[in-house]
């Protein structure tokens, strides 16, 4: 940050969240069922990330705080293939709101104050 101020720990951990879901859908486009994360694959993605490795945030009520608002969708059950046969999986998703807050918080953070 340029005022030298931390970040907050939540929000930054929401952007990342939301940062990993939009790679996933941009890397994979026109297949649907490979642009979804399961909260294991987050997990994992995020497991070096500043907020959770100091344990200041968890993924999962981060990402259940990030859907509760709108901003990523839970998509689950037969509809889409799951790995390793099981159809109970459940698969997350960025929705327009959620690309929108993301581009408004990257824009935001490359401001000079």
């Amino acid at each position: 940050m340029v005022t030298g101020e931390r970040a907050d720990p939540v929000r930054s951990t929401l952007v990342a969240i939301l940062q990993q879901l939009n790679r996933a859908e941009s890397l994979h486009e026109g297949h649907a069922h490979e642009q979804v994360l399961e909260l294991a694959d987050l997990e994992r993605r995020l497991h070096r990330f500043w907020a959770v490795e100091e344990d200041h945030v968890k993924v999962p009520l981060a990402l259940g705080l990030l859907v509760r608002n709108g901003l990523v969708e839970v998509q689950g059950g037969a509809n889409f293939p799951a790995r390793n046969r099981e159809k109970s999986r459940v698969h997350y998703h960025i929705t327009a709101e959620g690309k929108k807050f993301l581009v408004e918080s990257l824009e935001k953070s490359d401001r000079i104050t």
